[in-house]
């Protein structure tokens, strides 16, 4: 078994003058699920804020979850390193052996300092750590102290592997060049007409894929504005859907779902010479979200959530890699850009339109793959209750699975305007396939052979 800290204690230190002993009481420190969730949901606001891209919003919820999980598996014999699994990734150091160690707090620690990196505005994380800082601190300043610098040598650890992921190199990459000569090929769209985002984020290095082209899918309906051809039917259903929402107004069942998982962070609202953002969380912070919602449902202690979260954040990151290799490569037109040139010069689809070429469906294939890792880890038929988007004024949705979830958040990219049938029911087939193969290559708990021998 391996080695366990300890609870509420009382030691004696010697002082510095003479023989005079003082007795200091050193109060046990518990970390609960609470105050990780509670991080979590501080990074996602500051992404709110900084207005992250939702690729790079997957790559800053990964790297600290990944930083707390090794140290909570290097603890504790109901999970398994890592290192060696994941892409280039070593094992953590080990504490000095003479410390004593809260592994909770160390990984919660880890999680801060990381996220901290990883975001624009870290006073705003700062706050937060401090803030559990002085709490912690009060109530056992020599195992806090050693705690928190066991964690930061972890943080250090995962940093360093971090920074060599590629992501430096593709901010000075070239930016999407738009082929104005070619009708098939992505065009900006209104109101702001904002250029292609992260062109380059397939050569971002995977977490567990082997490549970004692993789950390359079928290409697109070949591009026809023949009216007997499969692309100008699936272009034309978009415009039909989206009438007949107009129609029943905001009592539609597809408006409903087509703003719940809207989730696009670069919605720009122009009123009169104005324009402005209204900011709101990406399509993998409402996946950890609802990774949030499972963890608390079932009670899951401090470990099992940095499982949960770790597992899904990893699944949401490669999905994004993958995706976005297919956005690049087929570069498709959104239906916006075609209903305005050849139908309707005066339609508005329901959602606003993405900064970034149409083929896969983004929200599709992240939430297939997230879907596979959370009923991996929470079973099949796994209900709950979405609440993940009432602080944006959102009412709560009900699934009975997860499958159902990412399912609904497929076609509400179709309900929503801003994708063709093709992109949706490809895309999620393509998060499946990606989160199965992952759930399948990654061992983060020990099987019943391996548990029977560590004890």
């Amino acid at each position: 078994m391996k080695k366990i800290m300890c609870s509420a204690l009382t030691v004696f230190l010697v002082g510095s003058c003479g023989d005079k002993k003082e007795s200091v009481k050193q109060e046990e420190i518990v970390i609960t699920p609470n105050e990780l969730h509670g991080a979590i949901d501080k990074v996602t606001e500051i992404m709110i804020h900084d207005i992250f891209s939702p690729p790079v919003a997957s790559r800053i919820f990964a790297y600290p979850n990944i930083a707390a999980y090794e140290i909570i598996a290097l603890e504790s014999d109901n999970y398994l390193s890592l290192a060696g699994q994941v892409t280039d990734l070593t094992a953590i150091p080990k504490p000095e052996k003479d410390k004593p160690i809260n592994y909770q707090l160390a990984a919660l620690v880890a999680h801060m300092e990381l996220s901290k990196q990883l975001i624009f505005s870290e006073q705003k994380m700062e706050k937060y750590r401090d803030s559990l800082y002085t709490i912690w601190e009060g109530k056992n300043p020599l195992l806090f102290n050693s705690s928190k610098d066991y964690g930061l040598t972890v943080a250090d650890h995962i940093s360093e592997w971090m920074g060599k992921d590629n992501y430096a190199q593709t901010r000075t990459m070239p930016k999407f060049t738009v082929n104005t000569d070619d009708p098939t090929r992505w065009q900006p769209t209104p109101p702001a007409y904002m250029e292609g985002i992260e062109p380059h984020w397939s050569k971002i290095r995977p977490f567990l894929i082997d490549s970004a082209e692993q789950f390359k899918p079928v290409p697109p309906p070949p591009f026809s504005m023949e009216k007997g051809s499969n692309f100008y039917k699936e272009l034309k259903e978009v415009y039909d859907i989206s009438k007949k929402i107009e129609k029943e107004g905001d009592s539609s069942e597809e408006i409903q779902i087509a703003q719940f998982w809207d989730c696009n962070p670069y919605v720009s609202v122009t009123r009169g010479h104005l324009m402005f953002a209204t900011k709101k969380i990406t399509p993998g912070a409402h996946w950890i979200g609802i990774v949030k919602i499972a963890s608390r449902k079932t009670n899951s202690d401090f470990d099992k959530t940095v499982y949960a979260y770790t597992k899904t954040s990893m699944a949401i990151a490669d999905a994004f890699i993958s995706c976005w290799d297919e956005k690049y490569r087929s570069n498709l037109i959104r239906p916006e850009t075609l209903i305005n040139q050849n139908i309707d010069e005066d339609w508005k689809p329901v959602l606003q339109t993405p900064p970034f070429p149409e083929y896969t469906s983004g929200h599709s294939v992240v939430s297939g793959a997230a879907s596979v890792a959370l009923t991996d880890i929470f079973g099949d038929g796994f209900a709950f209750d979405d609440d993940t988007e009432v602080a944006y004024g959102l009412p709560v949705r009900s699934f009975d699975s997860f499958e159902e979830a990412a399912d609904e958040a497929a076609i509400s990219r179709m309900y929503g305007g801003i994708h063709y049938r093709a992109a949706v029911e490809v895309g999620v087939k393509q998060g499946r396939d990606l989160g199965e193969y992952i759930m399948n290559k990654v061992k983060m708990t020990p099987s019943p052979s391996m548990a029977s021998n560590q004890d």
